[in-house]
């Protein structure tokens, strides 16, 4: 399969030619066992013009000395924990770090009610484990395990969703750096520039408290939510332009005030209160994060390409907007009911989009 089919690429692969460059013209002092040192990785992450003119990218839009504290941890032997809401762009760093510092972010163990131990640690291919008994053969290594092996990053995602002993298993591991295998009276020693990168949000609906032993072995980031308007403006921008590009959809890259209105609307209804501060308002039961955002502005511009004129118009968000906001149909179609007749409809060039999200209401 050629990287043009492909629907999304790895970090490693479509940033291929910055970590490229970067890694031309790093002279800095590195960690062991890591493909860039911190000054690169965080010129990757952060973006910028290396000496040579060439452009990095900013993959991470935001306080620039979170992103140091994290970079700062892997170097260390603390694990790193990102924490914060839903769509603060966890998953998302946590896959460029892996990818600038070890140049692969696929060791990914995702979290659910449903992950047991083995995820973290091992599991048996039982055809060859019945034939042979217990033997290296037949084992199957866990993301982690390759990571420890391999000297790399492994990615957790959202730690608060496995049960309690599944957690409890990431304990020794952390502590020891080793993972025992007694059917094999054996352990694998994690080799340098290994670590472990984790997310975990405390919003959704079965969450799981992470233990105290555990969360000593973390060095915790929260990531905030945008602090601004212009800055979560910024985002949602550079994310449409590049997901548009990436589906080929058949419509004009919208107009800033389009998205500005989306996230004013968002802003508005996550703080239960007008920007300008005049009007309480009530909040609905969804989170309405940035990455909502990007999904309803996504949405819109398949809307104008396939069935409008190719222009992003008001008509084209009202069912993505009302979708991201009504996720509880009695509690949120009040909420939104009340933010478009008291807000939206009074508020200077918007009756537009009153008039659209009122027809799909």
């Amino acid at each position: 399969m050629t990287a043009s089919t492909l629907l999304r690429q790895h970090a490693e692969q479509q940033y291929a030619e910055e970590l490229a460059a970067l890694a031309r013209i790093d002279d800095k002092p590195r960690p062991q066992g890591w493909a860039l040192s911190p000054w690169a990785v965080r010129l990757y992450l952060l973006g910028g013009k290396l000496p040579d003119g060439f452009q990095v990218s900013a993959k991470y839009i935001g306080n620039a000395r979170l992103v140091e504290i994290a970079v700062a941890t892997l170097a260390t032997d603390r694990a790193l924990l990102l924490y914060g809401v839903p769509g603060t762009a966890k998953s998302w760093l946590s896959e460029h770090l892996a990818a600038a510092i070890c140049g692969n972010s696929t060791l990914l163990v995702q979290g659910t009610a449903g992950t047991d131990e083995a995820a973290l640690r091992y599991g048996w291919n039982y055809a060859r484990l019945l034939a042979e008994g217990p033997s290296e053969g037949a084992m199957v290594p866990s993301p982690v395990m390759r990571a420890m092996r391999e000297g790399k990053l492994a990615r957790i995602e959202e730690l608060t969703r496995m049960p309690s002993e599944v957690q409890d298993a990431l304990i020794t591991l952390l502590s020891e750096k080793t993972l025992p295998v007694p059917e094999l009276s054996t352990e694998v020693q994690a080799r340098a520039g290994f670590n472990v990168i984790a997310t975990a949000n405390n919003r959704d609906r079965g969450v799981n408290e992470l233990s105290s032993a555990l969360l000593r072995r973390f060095n915790t980031v929260i990531l905030p939510t945008p602090d601004s308007l212009e800055q979560e403006v910024q985002i949602v921008e550079k994310r449409v332009a590049e997901l548009g590009r990436a589906l080929a959809l058949p419509a004009e890259k919208p107009a800033l005030e389009e998205i500005r209105r989306v996230v004013t609307l968002f802003r508005e209804l996550r703080g239960g209160a007008t920007l300008d501060g005049t009007m309480k308002l009530k909040t609905p039961s969804g989170s309405l994060s940035t990455a909502e955002a990007i999904s309803v502005m996504n949405g819109g511009m398949a809307m104008a390409g396939y069935y409008g004129d190719g222009v992003l118009r008001a008509p084209d968000l009202a069912a993505g907007l009302t979708g991201a906001i009504v996720k509880d149909p009695v509690q949120d179609r009040v909420v939104w009911l009340e933010y478009l007749k008291t807000v939206v409809k009074e508020r200077e060039g918007w009756k537009d989009l009153y008039r659209a999200c009122m027809e799909v209401l």
